[in-house]
C-alpha cells in the first residue's frame, strides 16, 4: 500500500520498442481533452439597452437584469459635465445565448412609461475600451460646467476674461477679412450702459415724430321726443299724487270689480297698469275705509 502512495508515474508502454509512439498518443489525447474544454467554455454576450428612465442608478439596473443570468460587466453613459444619465446603457451576460434571449424579450418593452429598445451586439462589433473603469462607482462632479460658469470672479479674473474673448473676436475678424466676407456682427464684450442719453444714441422725440391724439367725440344724449299730452300722464307740481280725472276713475272701478277679494283680509289687491299706459308719477297708497266705500258702491 506504501509503494501505491505519492504523485502519479507517467506513462508506460508495455513494449518497450512502441514508447515512443505510445508518448505521441498520450500527448494528442491531452490537446484534444483541453480543446473540448476551452469550446465548453461560455462566450459572453453584450446587449445594448436604451430609452431608460434618468432616474435610475447602476446597482438598480444592474440588479433588475440579473434575473436573466449573471452579469459580468455593466456600464451606464453618463455626462461628463452634469453628471446626468445619458438614456443608455450596455450589459455583458455571461453566456452568448443568455445575451439574445434578453435582448429579444427586452426589446419593445414598458418599463417606467417607456419603451426599452433592446439588441445584441456582435462581438466583433463591441469596442476594447467599451467597460473601461466599469467597476468605479459613480461620484457627482464637483465643478459642473454651469456652476463653473457662473461662479463669482475676482476683478483680475474677469479682466483675463474680457482678454480672452478680445482675441477670439479678433481671430474671427480676420478669419472673415481673409475669405472675403463683408460681415461685421456685434462684439462679444457688453459694455456697460451709460447714464446720459446723448452717448447712449437715445434723443427725445420731436413734435413731428409724435403721433397725433385722436379726439374722443362726445356721445349726444338723444332728447325724448314723447311729450305728455293726455291729463291722466301729468303730475301735479305741488304733491305727488296723481290728477284724478272721471276718465281714470272709471278704469280703476272696472279693474277692482274682476279682482276677488279676500274674505279674511277684507282687501282689495290692485293688478298693475296696463303696459301700453306708463305713469310717470308713484302710486299712493289710499286709506282703507275709502276703498271698502267705494267697493260697497261697486256692489250696488
Amino acid at each position: 500500500m506504501a509503494a501505491l502512495a505519492g504523485p502519479a508515474k507517467p506513462f508506460l508502454s508495455l513494449n518497450p520498442q512502441e514508447e515512443a509512439k505510445f508518448r505521441k498518443e498520450v500527448t494528442q489525447a491531452r490537446r484534444r481533452a483541453a480543446q473540448q474544454k476551452e469550446k465548453e467554455k461560455l462566450t459572453p454576450g453584450v446587449i445594448y439597452v436604451g430609452h431608460l428612465p434618468p432616474a435610475l442608478y447602476e446597482t438598480q439596473i444592474r440588479a433588475y437584469f440579473s434575473q436573466f443570468g449573471t452579469v459580468t460587466r455593466f456600464r451606464l453613459s453618463r455626462s461628463k459635465r452634469t453628471g446626468n444619465s445619458k438614456g443608455y446603457a450596455f450589459v455583458e451576460f455571461a453566456s452568448e445565448d443568455v445575451a439574445k434571449i434578453v435582448a429579444d424579450t427586452m426589446n419593445n418593452y414598458l418599463f417606467g412609461e417607456r419603451l426599452l429598445q433592446c439588441h445584441f451586439i456582435p462581438p466583433e462589433k463591441v469596442h476594447e475600451e467599451l467597460f473601461r473603469e466599469w467597476y468605479i462607482p459613480f461620484k457627482k462632479p464637483s465643478y459642473p460646467a454651469v456652476k463653473r460658469y457662473n461662479q463669482n470672479r475676482t476683478l483680475l479674473q474677469k479682466l483675463q476674461m474680457e482678454e480672452r474673448f478680445k482675441k477670439k473676436e479678433k481671430l474671427l475678424r480676420k478669419k472673415l477679412a481673409k475669405k472675403g466676407i463683408d460681415y461685421d456682427f456685434p462684439s462679444l464684450i457688453l459694455h456697460k450702459k451709460e447714464k446720459n442719453a446723448s452717448d447712449t444714441g437715445l434723443e427725445k422725440p420731436t413734435d413731428s415724430q409724435v403721433l397725433p391724439k385722436k379726439k374722443k367725440k362726445k356721445k349726444k344724449k338723444k332728447k325724448s321726443s314723447r311729450t305728455t299730452t293726455t291729463p291722466e300722464k301729468t303730475v301735479d307740481s305741488q304733491g305727488s299724487t296723481p290728477v284724478c280725472t272721471p276718465a281714470f276713475l272709471e278704469k280703476r272701478k272696472s279693474e277692482a270689480a274682476k279682482i276677488n277679494v279676500d274674505d279674511e283680509d277684507n282687501e282689495i289687491v290692485f293688478k298693475q297698469p296696463v303696459p301700453g299706459v306708463k305713469e310717470e308719477t308713484q302710486e299712493t297708497q289710499t286709506p282703507t275705509r275709502s276703498r271698502k266705500k267705494r267697493q260697497r258702491k261697486s256692489n250696488q
